[in-house]
């Protein structure tokens, strides 16, 4: 991927003139099979671009203070210049407060109240913009989609895609509506939309008479459903049912292979310029 390969670049000049290279640290709680999946897919992708990476891993029914002090210790680490905690977190954890433990210059996730507000608001810059909402908006410009103008629907709205999808789209000038659980006639909704972006995480929600002929699809949504015929036991299904859409939307993004190779990019620039922030580095 051409982005891979600039990073990869940039961190090799930077071994070169300061030498030392960016660190990413993740924090990941419990055993859920998507979230394993999901960080090995980040090692793997720091490996790739020559990015040092570490990774906590602690028990489902681990206290809070052992999540925070594992996010104050790379927090406090100088080779690490990124700080992410593997989002759903167990329910009896306060995911804001865990959250808001991530020092704002290492948040490369973006979810610090500061960077999402920043983000929201006209004029302002995060310092890091969300890398799922941010790899869609990358997806649509590397594919030469007309945004401004346009009418885009966001399905779901949560803090991690749907509200900052809906944010970074507005930014880029479309006319945006949220489709949630309490939405009246998503999808009459949705059928009006030019671009449509799927975060619900409900599998094949999304039907082909859902979408206007000729719309553009970004599938978000990743869920694991039991397939005994596949290696794993599993495979992964995306909120658009791909075989009756892929004939209606003159783009669609597949699940898997679509948003998420994507998304782990983001994350790569994201730490890459953490680096350089903190490090000085033009």
């Amino acid at each position: 991927m051409e982005i891979k390969s600039k990073i990869a670049d940039e961190v090799r000049r930077m071994k070169r003139c300061l030498g030392k290279v960016p660190g990413l640290a993740v924090v990941l709680v419990g055993e859920r099979r998507e979230s394993q999946i999901y960080v090995r897919n980040k090692v793997m992708a720091c490996e790739e671009v020559g990015i040092k990476s570490m990774v906590t891993e602690l028990s489902t029914d681990c206290a809070e203070a052992e999540v925070h002090d594992a996010v104050m210790q790379y927090n406090k680490d100088p080779s690490i210049h990124g700080v992410l905690v593997q989002l759903p977190l167990p329910q009896h954890l306060d995911e804001a407060k865990v959250l808001d433990a991530v020092w704002l210059e290492k948040d490369v996730d973006g979810f610090h109240p500061l960077n999402m507000g920043n983000l929201a608001i006209t004029g302002r810059e995060p310092l890091f913009t969300p890398c799922t909402p941010k790899g869609c908006i990358e997806l649509l410009l590397r594919a030469g989609v007309e945004i401004t103008g346009k009418k885009a629907v966001v399905i779901g709205r949560s803090n991690i895609v749907g509200l900052p999808t809906s944010l970074l789209l507005q930014r880029h000038h479309a006319t945006v509506t949220v489709v949630h659980a309490f939405t009246e006639n998503s999808k009459q909704v949705t059928c009006e939309a030019d671009i449509v972006v799927a975060a619900a995480g409900l599998p094949n929600l999304v039907r082909g008479d859902w979408i206007k002929p000729g719309a553009v699809v970004i599938d978000i949504g990743t869920t694991p459903v039991e397939d005994p015929s596949c290696e794993d036991g599993y495979r992964l299904v995306g909120d658009v049912c791909y075989e009756e859409a892929v004939s209606v939307a003159s783009i669609i993004t597949p699940v898997p292979g679509g948003v998420g190779p994507m998304t782990v990019a983001m994350l790569l620039l994201n730490t890459l310029d953490a680096a350089k922030r903190i490090l000085n580095f033009a």
